[in-house]
């Protein structure tokens, strides 16, 4: 198989003819997602039989611990809008910000509730209430969809409880620091969030357009009369909490029986399954032929993000079939170091492995695992070092998320936005986040260590 550097300009080119072919020559992400699967498979010379094989398991796999979240979440999202319940809390989430600051609400509730929900569910569940804000506030939906994703996407790498922090403190032997790992992740999330929100007001304004599709309800039978704040904001609220609740059980001294049934209500499925079920009581009055049409009308909506999500699973896949972590690795034994220059050592690893793989989380738990063992030999062992250290990974594993990243296709598919307009927007926001974060950590290093 082919390594060295022919194998990151293989992956290279791989990523700039999914960009060009879906942004200019207009090609179907889908199909374009599968060429390149093909395409490179075959130019690091990948046997034949075992090509296929490795993008229908990335597919699946995907599918396997994406599939059913997103058609829950899209159901939830339905039965959000066309019972007016996103409207309603757009309303009281403008009166609380103010009319002129809806992109900044949601990049701090994105952040908030990216801690103990994984991105990819966050902006499914809060994605009906984006497009009423828009539309409330008279933004282009773009925007509001800059700030929300980057908010999810900051706590989902820089702050633990969310697995790949968690992972990451794990490798590095700074499980007993996790105090120190999440507030030094939430002391810099704070200026990642700043700048990303600055970013969507001024940069992202022109992406995406106003809805003109209004979300209120249609006058019928089954929306008499749009739900109240506390039944609208139930769906998306008991879900986060069972997961929030799931997520702090290994911090928590409490019995396994109790531990166990925790993990199990608040696993995305379960938990939104049971957002599912709240959502009914939106309905004035029980229709079953009305719940059973936002169901319908959910499922339809989810079909084509699954194969869109599940396209980029397999892209990641492939690409984790290929020797790119071991050259990495080989690379950074190679070039070990002290000080700052290990943590911008360590941004830049995760920040290859982000990019050429696609998951955040595997670029935090591959290069944790890779500086594991020179952590004694250079000395880097306090608990501030550490937790910098941890931030340093998170960081570059921000930089950047594009067509093999499943969150990538979760936002424009939900947002409404064009491949094109995710570039523009999310992807280039993701770049400045990894860089502030980097700067961020940096600092503190030079200050305090």
């Amino acid at each position: 198989m082919v390594e060295g550097p022919l194998l990151l300009l293989i992956i290279g080119l791989a990523v700039v003819f999914i960009v060009l072919s879906t942004s200019v020559f207009k090609i179907h992400p889908f199909l374009a997602l599968l060429l390149a699967c093909f395409g490179v498979g075959i130019a690091v010379r990948m046997p034949l039989a075992d090509i296929g094989t490795t993008i229908a398991a990335g597919f699946g796999s995907l599918m396997g611990s994406i599939g059913l979240v997103v058609v829950l979440g899209s159901i939830i999202g339905v039965a959000l809008e066309r019972s007016g319940a996103a409207l309603r809390i757009a309303d009281a989430v403008l009166n609380l910000v103010g009319p002129t600051k809806p992109a900044l609400a949601m990049s701090v509730i994105g952040l908030i509730v990216g801690i103990p929900v994984f991105c990819d569910s966050g902006f499914i569940l809060l994605s009906g209430i984006n497009r009423a804000l828009a539309q409330r506030s008279k933004l282009a939906n773009g925007s509001l969809t800059i700030a929300l994703a980057s908010g999810l996407y900051t706590s989902h790498t820089l702050i633990p409880p969310t697995p790949g922090p968690i992972a990451a403190a794990g490798n590095l032997g700074a499980s007993e620091h996790l105090g120190t790992v999440i507030l030094v992740g939430l002391a810099i999330s704070i200026p990642v969030v700043l700048v990303a929100y600055i970013y969507a007001i001024v940069a992202a304004k022109k992406l995406g357009t106003i809805p003109t599709t209004s979300v209120v309800p249609e006058a019928t039978s089954e929306t008499e009369s749009i739900p109240g704040l506390l039944k609208s904001l139930a769906p998306i609220l008991v879900p986060i909490l069972l997961i929030s609740l799931a997520s702090v059980t290994n911090i928590l001294a409490i019995s396994p029986a109790i531990a166990a049934a925790l993990n199990f209500l608040g696993s995305p499925l379960i938990a939104l399954l049971f957002g599912v079920g709240l959502s009914i009581f939106l309905l004035p009055h029980w229709h079953a032929s009305a719940f059973s049409g936002w169901v319908s009308e959910g499922i339809l909506q989810a079909g084509p993000i699954l194969i869109l999500t599940g396209a980029g699973g397999a892209f990641g896949a492939l690409l984790k079939a290929t020797p790119v972590a071991a050259l990495v690795g080989e690379w950074l034994s190679n070039n070990a170091a002290s000080g700052s220059f290990l943590l911008v050592i360590s941004f830049i690893i995760a920040a290859l492995l982000k990019t050429s793989q696609g998951s955040t989380t595997s670029a935090l738990v591959i290069t944790s695992s890779m500086l594991a063992p020179l952590l004694t030999t250079i000395g880097f062992d306090t608990g501030l070092e550490l937790s910098l250290l941890v931030a340093a990974i998170g960081a570059g594993a921000m930089v950047v998320s594009h067509a093999n990243d499943s969150y990538f296709w979760v936002i424009t598919q939900f947002s409404g936005l064009t491949v094109k307009e995710a570039y523009q927007g999310f992807t280039i926001v993701t770049f400045l986040q990894g860089l502030t974060a980097l700067v961020c950590v940096l600092l503190v290093y030079y200050l305090f260590c």
